[in-house]
């Protein structure tokens, strides 16, 4: 694996803290209907699927994914709309009721905080913040290109009646504004009945099958330096196959999203030694403050805080440590539906080895005496 150093400034670019979140209230066509009119859109990594010309792209590089937010007041919706790639919602703050089907009502989940669901592709999704204080959803949508979305027959009608349409680019014209009209065949039409009729549908137990509650996460040890003095990370997986170490993990949604989602758990005091992947890696800080350690001799650092988005290079050394007094989790999303497979730095593969565990062939953790050592010297 090539090696990739990351000076302070470069790094310092790819640190998007909470305060540098910019939000859009014109991203989408129903930004002027009653009730969703004060609906924030943040694009934080690549565009996601904003129709506005004023969304601010905090990190344009393309990761094979979007990480966005959306934030909303009690009581405000975000419309029925459909996803041509994946979307997965990670719930910060608040309680969401999300409804799906051509009319909203094939089925409904009230999410609350530490929630993560990841609705499916061809299915109109609309949510409601039901909290009683303004809410906050990380958003991932798979691919660098996600063709913007499909919004439900009523609300573009109803954004007509408002001087507002979506040409044929997935941008957003008001003619309120001054704009002119699209042309007929620059406008994005309605779908008919009967393309609304050959829609997926999902039952209310379906898609309890891809949602991972905050209660159910699976936390177990993940990494080989689970026994090294101050470590002991934890995983816990939600989407695909992500880094874990761990046997014994196996993520609740399966399904090819064009990345993987984990939780990755600190107790204070507690790191992650020195590793690195051969793909690109964005860290959602849920809380805590985790000072992340770069390069082979640890020469850029960065702090991340609650909130804080931070994109890894592939192939860039990283240590991790809780550096406060609560714990530490964070989401971990990494490009690619295939498995990852960390490679820990030599003195840390030593040093667990002296300790009784080493890695099987497989890239999972193994004690140490069951392998032969020709096992040892391949993997």
């Amino acid at each position: 694996m090539q090696q990739q150093r990351l000076s302070q400034e470069a790094a310092a670019g790819r640190h998007v803290q909470r305060e540098d979140y910019v939000s859009c209230t014109v991203a989408f066509i129903d930004c002027k209907k009653p009730g969703s009119h004060l609906k924030e859109n943040y694009s934080i990594i690549g565009p996601g699927v904003t129709s506005s010309s004023e969304q601010v792209i905090n990190l344009p590089e393309p990761h094979g994914f979007n990480i966005g937010a959306a934030a909303m007041p009690h009581g405000i919706t975000n419309n029925l709309h459909i996803h041509f790639t994946a979307e997965v919602f990670m719930n910060f703050r608040g309680n969401w009721k999300f409804q799906w089907g051509n009319d909203g009502k094939e089925g409904s989940y009230v999410s609350g905080p530490g929630d993560i669901m990841s609705v499916p592709t061809w299915i109109f999704r609309g949510f409601q913040n039901v909290g009683a204080d303004d809410g906050w959803l990380f958003t991932c949508l798979g691919g660098d290109n996600t063709g913007g979305v499909i919004w439900h027959p009523d609300i573009i009608n109803e954004a007509a009646d408002y001087g507002l349409y979506i040409n044929s680019q997935n941008m957003l014209v008001d003619t309120s504004k001054g704009d002119p009209k699209p042309a007929p065949d620059d406008l994005i039409t309605p779908l008919a009945k009967e393309d609304m009729a050959q829609l997926r549908r999902y039952t209310p137990e379906q898609m309890m099958q891809r949602i991972v509650t905050a209660e159910e996460r699976d936390w177990k040890p993940a990494f080989l330096d689970q026994k090294l003095d101050g470590c002991g990370a934890q995983v816990a997986p939600v989407i695909g196959a992500g880094m874990t170490q761990n046997r014994d993990h196996q993520a609740k949604i399966t399904n090819p999203h064009g990345f993987s989602l984990e939780w990755l758990r600190l107790a204070p005091g507690q790191r992650l030694s020195r590793f690195r992947l051969g793909e690109k890696m964005v860290l959602i800080s849920h809380g805590g403050e985790t000072r992340l350690s770069l390069n082979d001799d640890a020469s850029t650092t960065v702090a991340l805080k609650a909130w804080d988005t931070f994109s890894l290079p592939a192939g860039t050394w990283c240590e991790m440590q809780n550096m406060g007094d609560e714990t530490v989790e964070m989401v971990v999303i990494i490009a690619g539906d295939h498995r990852k497979r960390p490679e820990f730095a030599p003195e840390v593969v030593q040093a667990a080895q002296e300790g009784g565990l080493g890695i099987d062939p497989n890239g999972y953790v193994v004690a140490a005496h069951l392998m032969p050592k020709y096992s040892f010297a391949s993997a």
